[in-house]
């Protein structure tokens, strides 16, 4: 009998790789629904604790590198040593799956990655950044000459 827990973790697989096959036909859409997806699977995953994300831990031996490299990518801060192999072998390859290796590891050095954060730090809210400024707050210096209304035929002498 499968588990839910194994059903999310090949829920996981299955759109990790749907993904990737969608980027490379182009259909950019039909990627996304499935990155919702594995990313909703891998939500439900860490809801049972670190049994959801020791069951992902499967993931680091199946036979694509991107499900492979997804996988470690979200279990960086869990099973760093294991994960960073992963990574840092994939990332000695060419192509999309390497890049993607590679910048996880980037962003897990400079101190930036976030994906499964430590539960202390998931329960503390974001900081609040300043909103962008809207058009209407820009002083007028900062618009374009070509802003101005152009004038229509209706305007012109004789039209």
């Amino acid at each position: 009998m499968v588990t839910e827990i194994e059903k999310l973790v090949a829920e996981f697989a299955e759109n990790v790789a749907a993904q990737t096959d969608s980027i490379w036909k182009g259909d950019a859409k039909t990627g996304n629904k499935h990155a919702k997806r594995y990313i909703a699977a891998f939500g439900k995953l860490t809801a049972h604790g670190d049994a959801g994300r020791d069951a992902l831990t499967v993931l680091f031996t199946h036979p694509r590198m991107d499900v492979r490299v997804s996988a470690a990518a979200y279990l960086l801060r869990y099973r760093t040593t294991e994960a960073r192999a992963i990574l840092e072998e994939a990332a000695k390859g060419e192509g999309l799956v390497p890049f993607e290796a590679s910048l996880v590891l980037k962003n897990w050095e400079s101190g930036t990655w976030a994906l499964d954060p430590a539960e202390d730090t998931a329960e503390q809210p974001e900081p609040t950044r300043p909103a962008s400024p809207s058009k209407r707050s820009r002083p007028r210096t900062e618009r374009a000459g070509t802003d101005r209304r152009k004038g229509s035929k209706r305007d012109k002498s004789g039209g």
